[in-house]
């Protein structure tokens, strides 16, 4: 099929005919929608990063204890490990357009519900919001990788994403900001105003079909048999894995900023957004690799987690050696995000939606794991520079699965080649043939 698709351009590319000019190359830039969908993800996002910054004046104002307060960080994140898949499913036949902006207002309309509640209904409102929130995520990525051609998936995947990285190391802390400005509802206010701010740039900027054009039509029973291919369960791991491995590391990253480097608070933000410069070079830097070489991607981002989340650990110790080593974590920790998007994707492409909304809930799981993991060690007393050695641990963990990944790929490849082989090949050519599927 690559050579076909590879004549077909050299056609394409080639004089004027009789038929006229030659088709005009693809754009380089990516479609606007695609941003739209980033900016989008950004809004809805500061409200799972928001919540902690603020967590002791709404503990203080609803009346409960701090760790009571703490539930609310964890109904959220319960809605988005468990919304995606069930919302692909539900909303597979509509338009992507409809579900985006239907997933939109419902997390708005929860956000403003909560804050106008107690702390039962608010903890309620978190769930939905959570719901809604993954439901989005899960329909966004489809949309944007059906806005772009094939070869430029990981690339779109990776400006979705950047809005989530956005959200964590822009939105969170300044809505925190506003939040002790005014009071902490005020935040999540503006989530509101942000959200509904993203829903009109959909109706505006995305086609109403929200650019499905090259996807088969939706099937049920295609969806559920691609979750069959145990192919794309390895990703999941991978992701989990190397997500956990990256985020143990953040979550804990302004405690040991104050408590082992020495750092004053007032500089904590400064160096929390580096990482986030980091992260935007990564995902650049990721996305352009992954389109086609996404096994490359993932070694690399893996393989330099485990050695800087190691470093780490001793350059906590140095303000001069900590600063660099939390940029370059940022840029190794998001060159992974857009190659497991394309790994997913290229493995499940006749069935995008409940395999992409999946990856949403193996990214939330890996947060989600971290304060376990975290505080298991914590508690025997280990040091907290430990939770950087957790890091490194699990991205190691993820090494093998990508060769296996790799290897697994490397064979299919082998195998539709030799089925593809013409039959009028010879005697060499078919017994390459039998023997690709066994290699």
């Amino acid at each position: 099929m690559e050579a076909v698709d590879a004549t077909t351009d050299a056609i394409g590319a080639g004089p004027r005919t009789a038929a006229g000019p030659a088709p005009a190359p693809p754009p380089r830039r990516l479609p606007a929608g695609v941003y739209l969908l980033g900016f989008s993800l950004f809004a809805m996002g500061t409200a799972e990063f928001l919540m902690a910054g603020v967590l002791p004046e709404a503990a203080d104002d609803l009346g409960v204890s701090l760790s009571s307060a703490g539930f609310l960080i964890t109904a959220f994140a319960l809605g988005v490990v468990v919304g995606g898949p069930p919302f692909a499913v539900l909303s597979l036949r509509w338009p992507r357009r409809t579900a985006l902006v239907v997933t939109q207002g419902v997390f708005a309309l929860a956000v403003a519900a909560g804050l106008l509640g107690d702390y039962r209904v608010l903890l309620v409102t978190r769930v939905v919001a959570g719901l809604a929130y993954a439901g989005f995520f899960a329909v966004a990525s489809v949309t944007a990788i059906g806005l772009v051609p094939p070869e430029r998936t990981a690339r779109a995947s990776g400006v979705v994403v950047s809005g989530l990285s956005m959200a964590m190391v822009a939105g969170g802390p300044a809505g925190t900001l506003l939040g002790h400005v005014t009071e902490w509802r005020g935040g999540f206010w503006g989530v509101v105003a942000l959200t509904g701010a993203g829903i009109a740039g959909c109706l505006l900027g995305l086609p109403r079909h929200g650019g499905s054009g090259r996807s088969a039509a939706p099937s049920l029973a295609r969806e559920l048999s691609a979750m069959r291919r145990p192919a794309l369960w390895g990703v999941y791991a991978i992701t989990i894995l190397t997500t956990a491995a990256y985020m143990i590391t953040f979550n804990y990253l302004a405690a040991l900023l104050t408590e082992v480097t020495a750092l004053p608070r007032v500089w904590v933000p400064a160096v929390l957004a580096l990482f986030g410069a980091g992260a935007f070079a990564g995902l650049a830097v990721g996305g352009r690799i992954s389109d086609r070489r996404p096994h490359l991607a993932l070694l690399t981002g893996a393989s330099a987690v485990v050695l800087l989340s190691a470093l780490m650990a001793v350059a906590l110790h140095r303000v001069w050696a900590a600063v660099p080593v939390v940029l370059l974590l940022g840029v190794a920790a998001f060159v992974l995000n857009p190659a497991v998007y394309a790994r997913v994707f290229a493995i499940a492409a006749d069935a995008p939606a409940l395999a992409g909304a999946t990856t949403v809930s193996a990214f939330q799981l890996g947060i989600s794991l971290t304060p376990v993991l975290a505080a298991s060690a914590l508690a025997r007393g280990a040091a907290l520079t430990a939770v950087c050695l957790i890091g490194a641990a699990l991205a190691a963990a993820a090494v093998p699965l990508i060769l296996l990944d790799r290897a697994r790929q490397a064979r299919a490849v082998r195998t539709a080649e030799g089925e593809d082989r013409p039959p009028h090949a010879g005697a060499a050519g078919a017994a390459g043939a039998r023997k690709a599927p066994q290699s």
